[in-house]
C-alpha cells in the first residue's frame, strides 16, 4: 500500500481524468470498474425524488462529466446546479450535457474540494460520487464533513457513493480479492491490474462506519445507507 505522502497528487490525477471525458460521460458504462454503478445512480436519484423539487440547488462534487446530476434531474426535474471537479475537460463537458439537459442555472468551479468556499446554508442537495476516497489525512476528512454539513440548508441531504474500506483486514483482504475477481471477468487479469494499480496510486478510502462517525460527530441529523456491494458503498446524511 502506497504511503499517503507518495500518493499521486493533485496534478497527476487532473491529469488521467482530464485525458478520460469520453468514457466518464456514458451514464451505463462510464464507471465499469465501479461495482453496480448504474444502479446506484438510480438509487440517488430516486431517493432525492423524496425532497427536491424542480428548481432547488444541487451541489455536484467531483462532477466529472455530469452523470450523477443528470441522473438526479431525469427524476426530480431541473436544477440550480454547481458543478466542481479539478479537471477543466470534465467541467466544460458536464456543463454542457447539463444545459443541454435543461438546467435551470449552471456555476462551475475548478477546485480541490479541500479548497472549496461556498456560503453557508446554500444547497438542497449535495452529490458526491466517487470524490471522498481521494481525500488524505483525518484531518481533510474532518474538514470536507464540516464544510458539506455548513453548505446544505436545512432538511437537505448529502449523497456519497463511494469506494470505501472495511475496518477488519481479514474483510477487506476477502473483499479485495472479490473485487479483484470482478475486474478480471471485465478485461483479464491485466485490466485487474491496472485498475488496482491507480487505486493504490491515487486513493486513500476510509470504512463505512469511520464515515458515518463523521456525519454524526459533524451535526447530521440522520444518515442512512442506500446500498453497499463489497468495497463500494451509497450512504445519505440529512441535515
Amino acid at each position: 500500500m502506497t504511503p499517503l505522502s507518495r500518493k499521486s497528487s493533485l496534478d497527476e490525477i487532473r491529469a488521467r481524468f482530464d485525458a478520460d471525458v469520453d468514457r466518464f460521460s456514458q451514464l451505463e458504462t462510464g464507471q465499469q470498474a465501479t461495482l453496480d454503478a448504474p444502479l446506484v445512480l438510480d438509487r440517488v436519484a430516486h431517493t432525492a425524488s423524496t425532497h427536491l423539487r424542480s428548481g432547488d440547488r444541487l451541489l455536484d462534487l467531483g462532477c466529472g462529466a455530469g452523470n450523477f446530476t443528470l441522473r438526479v434531474m431525469q427524476e426530480c426535474g431541473t436544477m440550480d446546479c454547481t458543478l466542481v471537479d479539478l479537471s477543466t475537460p470534465m467541467l466544460e463537458r458536464a456543463r454542457k450535457r447539463v444545459a443541454d439537459a435543461g438546467a435551470t442555472a449552471i456555476h462551475t468551479l475548478a477546485s480541490d474540494l479541500r479548497d472549496l468556499e461556498l456560503p453557508e446554508n446554500s444547497f438542497d442537495a449535495i452529490l458526491a460520487g466517487a470524490v471522498l476516497h481521494h481525500l488524505r489525512e483525518d484531518d481533510d476528512w474532518s474538514h470536507v464533513f464540516r464544510q458539506l454539513h455548513r453548505w446544505l440548508r436545512p432538511g437537505g441531504r448529502l449523497y456519497v457513493a463511494d469506494l470505501v474500506e472495511f475496518d477488519d483486514p481479514r474483510v477487506q483482504a476477502k473483499m479485495w480479492q472479490n473485487y479483484g475477481d470482478y475486474l478480471t471477468t471485465l478485461g483479464g487479469e491485466d485490466y485487474r491490474d491496472r485498475v488496482f494499480a491507480y487505486i493504490d496510486q491515487e486513493d486513500s478510502p476510509r470504512s463505512l462506519p469511520y464515515q458515518i462517525r463523521l456525519l454524526e460527530q459533524c451535526g447530521f441529523s440522520h444518515w442512512d445507507i442506500l446500498h453497499r456491494n463489497s468495497v463500494f458503498a451509497c450512504y445519505l446524511g440529512e441535515k
